[in-house]
């Protein structure tokens, strides 16, 4: 009789390091998939904090870029003819400044991704050369470079709203 209870009883304890190392196994292939699938989410939220970041920044100097155009703008129905000149230097001068900055947010753009924003952001960057000609042609004198400084003005905007459109789908999809 002792013969079966030895029997019964190795064959017990067997069953129970089996099933707790069939548990171990289990849990730790568990764990190792919960801290994948966290690492994962905490990826992925980077990256959209910092594409969030980058596209708020290109939309901060667009407005301000688009604040200096305004300027321009008004000084040309300015009445005192001998200050515009020296007033359109001034802008073109910081006109300059402000395209330094909104070409870095557009790179970090370009950097952050997904290729659809950094096209956008890349078009929008286009749209002041339309600016940048005519501020010079009026600093030369040109009679029409006002009206074409003042023609750029919707494609602008229009190419802000792209972007924008463009930022919140590569948000979204993040």
């Amino acid at each position: 009789m002792t013969d079966s209870t030895f029997w019964i009883a190795a064959l017990t304890g067997g069953t129970a390091v089996l099933a707790s190392w069939v548990t171990s196994r289990g849990n730790t292939r568990a764990a190792r998939i919960q801290a994948d699938t966290a690492a994962l989410a905490q990826r992925a939220e980077r990256l959209r904090d910092s594409r969030r970041t980058a596209y708020l920044d290109l939309i901060e100097q667009t407005h301000r870029i688009g604040e200096l155009y305004w300027e321009v703008d008004a000084v040309r129905h300015t009445g005192e003819a001998e200050r515009r000149g020296a007033l359109l230097e001034q802008l073109a001068e910081r006109e300059r400044d402000e395209y330094g900055r909104m070409r870095r947010c557009v790179r970090v753009v370009e950097l952050e991704g997904p290729a659809a924003a950094a096209a956008a952001a890349n078009a929008l960057q286009k749209t002041t050369g339309p600016f940048h000609r005519a501020l010079g042609a009026m600093r030369s004198g040109e009679p029409e470079a006002a009206q074409r400084f003042h023609a750029a003005f919707s494609p602008f905007w229009q190419a802000l709203t792209d972007f924008v459109d463009a930022a919140k789908t590569a948000l979204h999809e993040a």
